[in-house]
């Protein structure tokens, strides 16, 4: 039986492990999808020699820290600077772990189709793994975009610092951070909202809820919003293709 997985420091509300395990029982595959908390990354050691082993997820907040235990890693992961999915490649003996990042193809395809012509900036809300890969898919687009984190950076926005002009001209806002997430659902980002308007475009990586407190606040304004689900299904996806690749 073939085994794939998720690591990750929490897991309890995992998509992808219900997501898999749905898909083998429908399709009759004879595999089976785990999860893995790892309390570090450094404890990703155990699972590299795993025989059965042929595809892991990643998720936070180890993305970024599972570049130092991979042999290879995919051009486009690489220019990212984020792993979300890894593949194991057995052979003469060996076992060779190369990183991917689908969270590029699930964000993009998900994205674009409710893009609109006035939404030409964006706000990029939290640094984590999955903001690099949003940020990549805005470069791609021609999107100009500023992270916007709690710490003052160079070339970057504090919540502090926004304001109606700001908000006015970038208005497409995108949530990268867990802020809103199951089980904390009457959390939001600290935005000032009395600034946003049915010009905004806010895209929620989230998915549990299905709507957060930030995607309620822009759909009650008649506002464009999506959340992470599409995102996860189709980076999913990819991540299957991926390791069904033939090497």
């Amino acid at each position: 039986m073939k085994k794939f997985g998720l690591i990750g420091k929490t897991l309890k509300h995992s998509f992808s492990k219900k997501f898999f395990t749905e898909k083998f029982e429908i399709e009759k595959i004879d595999a089976q999808y785990d999860l893995y908390e790892l309390e570090k990354i450094e404890d990703f050691i155990s699972l590299r020699n795993n025989p059965d082993l042929v595809g892991l997820n990643v998720t936070i907040p180890y993305k970024e820290q599972i570049f130092d235990f991979l042999d290879e890693i995919d051009p486009v992961a690489q220019a990212v600077g984020a792993v979300n999915t890894i593949k194991f490649i057995h052979k003469d003996g060996k076992t060779i772990l190369k990183g991917y990042n689908t969270d590029i193809i699930g964000f993009r395809e998900s994205f674009v189709p409710l893009l609109k012509q006035h939404h030409k900036k964006a706000l990029i809300l939290g640094s984590g793994g999955a903001s690099k890969a949003v940020l990549y898919v805005m470069n791609e687009l021609g999107i100009e975009s500023k992270f916007v984190s709690r710490n003052k950076k160079i070339g970057q926005f504090t919540y502090e610092d926004l304001n109606e002009s700001i908000l006015g001209d970038y208005n497409i806002i995108i949530n990268c951070t867990p802020v809103g997430m199951y089980p904390n659902i009457e959390d939001q980002p600290s935005l000032p909202y009395q600034y946003l308007t049915q010009q905004n475009y806010i895209y929620d990586l989230i998915y549990n809820p299905p709507m957060t407190r930030l995607c309620k606040y822009g759909a009650n304004l008649g506002a464009t919003v999506k959340n992470g689900q599409e995102m996860l299904e189709l980076q999913a996806k990819a991540a299957w293709e991926i390791w069904n690749e033939l090497v």
